[in-house]
């Protein structure tokens, strides 16, 4: 497994692609839920990957600056694809999007917008929920904040 933490201009074209083709099968395909994926934030990120040997993605999140989405740095598209469930990727995931998130962001709090159904997996690694339920895609969301 390679993992990668990497600004928009960092990324190849390949690299890329297998970002966007994971989120579309998650967030969209899988999820049903048809939203724009492309939101115009991508070229303020940092993107967290778990890749295979092959390229592809098992696991994937976004860090944006203050400012970008939210008040406070945050980590969003957060996924992992069926092929990695249940191996602990997620888990390894945001200790590692947390971890970029402290050296880039140091001192500040980081938010996340979470499925209402993983709050307990985001209480677990340290964030509060301060506001939710919410509906956003069709989907209810807290909004969580890690000091």
């Amino acid at each position: 497994m390679i993992w990668l933490a990497q600004s928009w201009s960092e990324l190849d074209c390949e690299r890329l692609y297998a970002i966007l083709s994971a989120r579309s099968a998650v967030f969209i395909v899988e999820q049903t839920c048809p939203y724009q994926d492309l939101d115009g934030l991508d070229q303020q990120g940092i993107h967290v990957t778990a890749s295979a040997g092959d390229g592809a993605i098992l696991a994937y999140g976004r860090l944006l600056p203050a400012g970008a989405r939210f008040e406070e740095p945050s980590i969003g598209r957060v996924l992992t694809t069926t092929a990695a469930r249940g191996t602990g990727i997620g888990r390894e995931l945001m200790h590692r999007c947390l971890g970029e998130a402290r050296q880039r962001f140091r001192g500040q709090p980081i938010r996340i917008s979470a499925q209402q159904y993983l709050e307990r997996f985001y209480r677990e690694l340290g964030f509060v929920t301060v506001r939710g339920p919410y509906d956003e895609d069709g989907i209810p969301h807290l909004e969580m904040l890690m000091s």
